[in-house]
């Protein structure tokens, strides 16, 4: 780990190297726990210097993508603490989509000026649910997975939008044949402390959610150069160490694969039916400590926090050092949290530019890592070339 300055004694805003981060020295472990846990007059001059690194990797441009989100099936064999989306067949709101509504749902956007299908899942439900190894026989196909992938392939072929799937935990196998329909992919780390697999604990009875497994599936994508997002969910039960943990496990697989295309900085939200409903959401001042941290961290790499899990104050974390909102839908709700709905997109640009920033649509797939889904040829290939304008960014389609 690269070496730094001892911090145990510094205590001021004036003590902390805040030209040296400026200008690159990179964060050690110890210092980046410091700057999460950095005092409120320390505050403004961690914002500064991140925000100076971040003018240094993208000058005045802020992205987002515009999707659809889909949610394909919310059956799930995972059961985290935190979430709503899942279902366990015959409840209220278990569905799987069919091909019909996928491809409603999918020209729906793309009339509305979309470019990203972003498929959301529970992760393998068949092997716990025989209602839905039935559906599956239904609907003719083996697996979830086999499922997703005859979907994005629909979805690239029938229209203008790029798949961006988020299947869950997937073998190198799987990897390859997802990444033959959608030029990008997503699996969270949320977080590397495998202790909240224990009982009562976030993580507790989600055989998925196992550390290892989650960093194995992201180093195996960036072994077959699959551009990839990923990231930390905070307020789970995890500890400021085990942020940064998270945070260099993340930068040392992107300094050995260099395919971690955007890391997402995300923030837990409390919710009624939940089992962590008492528990306490990370104060927004965590958001932005977190986030001037992973850019300082990542200073090349897109850092991305959701807008609608931050209102009414979100455009402030462009003072951290951000430069992408994530998927923004004019068309469909947050399924993972429903609670909070997107801004609209007019909102969205008032806002950014406010803080004196031009924002941009971009693709699932971020300009600097389309000549690696490009080099390929084939449908994937000619669909990706045909959304993106001269500069990578999504071509700009007027909505109907």
């Amino acid at each position: 780990m690269a070496s730094g300055p001892q911090i145990s004694s510094l205590h001021g805003p004036s003590t902390l190297p805040w030209d040296e981060l400026r200008s690159g020295l990179p964060l050690t472990h110890d210092l980046a726990c410091h700057l999460l846990r950095v005092e409120d007059d320390s505050l403004p001059s961690l914002l500064a210097t991140a925000a100076a690194v971040k003018r240094r990797f993208k000058p005045g441009v802020i992205t987002y993508s515009r999707k659809v989100f889909l949610p394909l099936t919310n059956l799930c064999r995972d059961y985290c603490g935190y979430c709503i989306f899942r279902r366990d067949p015959g409840t209220a709101g278990a569905h799987t989509m069919t091909p019909e509504e996928v491809l409603h749902v999918a020209r729906a956007g793309e009339r509305m000026g979309c470019t990203e299908a972003l498929f959301s899942l529970g992760d393998k439900p068949e092997l716990i649910f025989s209602e839905m190894r039935e559906t599956l026989r239904q609907l003719g196909y083996k697996s979830t997975l086999h499922y997703l992938e005859a979907m994005c392939e629909l979805v690239l072929r029938e229209t203008t939008l790029l798949p961006h799937p988020n299947p869950g935990l997937l073998s190198a196998e799987w990897i390859a044949r997802l990444a033959a329909v959608s030029p990008s992919m997503g699996l969270m780390v949320e977080t590397t402390n495998a202790s909240l697999l224990r009982p009562g604990m976030a993580h507790d009875n989600a055989p998925d959610k196992v550390p290892a497994k989650r960093l194995r599936t992201i180093e195996e994508a960036g072994k077959q150069g699959v551009p990839f997002t990923t990231g930390l969910l905070i307020g789970i039960g995890e500890t400021i160490e085990d942020r940064a943990d998270t945070l260099f496990a993340i930068r040392d697989l992107h300094l050995r694969y260099g395919h971690i295309q955007e890391v997402i900085v995300q923030n837990f939200r409390v919710k009624p039916e939940i089992p962590m409903s008492h528990w306490p959401e990370p104060t927004h001042g965590e958001m932005l400590r977190t986030v001037a941290v992973a850019r300082l961290l990542m200073p090349r790499v897109n850092i991305q926090a959701p807008p609608n899990l931050s209102a009414p104050c979100y455009e402030s974390l462009l003072d951290a050092g951000l430069d992408d909102w994530g998927g923004v839908s004019p068309l469909t709700p947050d399924f993972i949290n429903p609670e909070k709905p997107w801004p609209h997109l007019d909102e969205l640009r008032l806002r950014t530019e406010a803080r004196g920033y031009l924002l941009r649509q971009r693709l699932p797939v971020y300009p600097e890592f389309l000549p690696s889904v490009t080099v390929r040829p084939g449908l994937l290939s000619a669909k990706v070339e045909a959304a993106a304008d001269a500069h990578g960014y999504a071509q700009e389609v007027r909505a109907a």
